[in-house]
């Protein structure tokens, strides 16, 4: 991958405010991408590092349609969506990835994932479907289940191969920490996440699309009603790829046109990001200003007296 080098532009502000007077202040970054790796427009630097999380997971389902899984397994468009998702864990969500396990001849007892506080089992964790994702590729090439979370395993070693292709980089660049669900994630540059995302939408690769159909058709498995990512999927009907990851970021893609948005709070926090997504969705064109008006009544009203306002603009190179 090649990314253009560019001088750091002005980042974004996020100002709570409470009743118009400011109570808080969150600073972020963010970076467009097309499907060349090229920077095309930005707010602090592309090259700003940080851990991708769970806007990871599409680019790990990638693996389960590339390895044969899915179409041995018949896993359908819903089974694939809850695999990307960052669920809620309702009755539906956690039926859907017993789904993916019961179709891979797999008991829930194979998920390592955690518990979630007040749940009863680890289908209702946020990443079983990721886990569940993983575990019908290990069933499909005969690969032990017992350590699939470790990085060493051949599951994980797909995964980053496959990442490391679509960033044109070694695989043993990449500098890999355990993430909270005990699976590996990276530390990638925020251009590089949205070069992820540019080319989820793009439609150029089977198995990619295949991926962002299933989460944009299917956006209640992605997160949930009233979740960010569900809301805005359902609101531009195909039109916008969406996914969270913790500690402030947040992935977009433009469907069809092949375009990637990444976002990062410096500061981790979840309500600043929901605010800039909208406020540079609206800058690029990308969604409706009914949609940004539906989105922000959501999310950037906040509480009886609190709003969130963003200040800054993306700088075009």
């Amino acid at each position: 991958m090649n990314l253009s080098k560019v001088a750091r532009s002005n980042s974004l502000t996020v100002r709570l405010l409470r009743e118009g007077i400011v109570e808080s202040v969150h600073e972020c970054e963010a970076t467009v991408s097309d499907t060349r790796g090229r920077i095309l427009s930005m707010a602090g630097s592309s090259q700003t590092s940080t851990f991708m999380r769970s806007a990871l997971k599409p680019i790990q389902a990638i693996a389960v349609s590339a390895s044969g899984a899915q179409n041995r397994f018949n896993l359908s468009e819903t089974d694939l969506a809850v695999i990307c998702g960052s669920h809620q864990g309702t009755v539906a969500q956690a039926r859907q990835v017993f789904n993916v396990l019961w179709r891979c001849d797999v008991e829930a007892s194979a998920l390592q994932c955690p518990i979630p506080e007040h749940g009863t089992s680890p289908l209702q964790y946020n990443c079983s479907g990721k886990h569940a994702g993983m575990i019908a590729i290990c069933q499909h090439q005969g690969l032990p289940l017992s350590f699939y979370m470790s990085p060493s395993h051949p599951v994980q070693e797909l995964i980053l191969q496959t990442m490391a292709e679509l960033l044109k980089m070694p695989a043993a660049e990449f500098i890999s920490v355990h993430d909270d669900c005990g699976v590996p994630t990276y530390l990638l540059e925020i251009g590089q996440m949205a070069y992820l995302y540019a080319q989820l939408s793009s439609y150029n690769q089977l198995h990619l699309e295949r991926i962002t159909r299933a989460m944009t058709r299917h956006p209640e498995m992605v997160a949930g009603d009233g979740q960010f990512d569900t809301e805005l999927m359902r609101l531009t009907q195909g039109e916008i790829l969406s996914k969270s990851g913790a500690e402030g970021v947040q992935c977009i893609g433009r469907v069809g046109e092949g375009l990637g948005l990444a976002i990062k709070v410096m500061d981790g926090a979840k309500r600043a990001k929901h605010a800039v997504a909208i406020h540079l969705l609206r800058q690029l064109g990308w969604i409706s200003p009914t949609v940004a008006e539906s989105l922000e009544d959501s999310f950037t009203v906040i509480g009886r007296y609190n709003r969130l306002e963003v200040f800054g603009e993306l700088s075009y190179l």
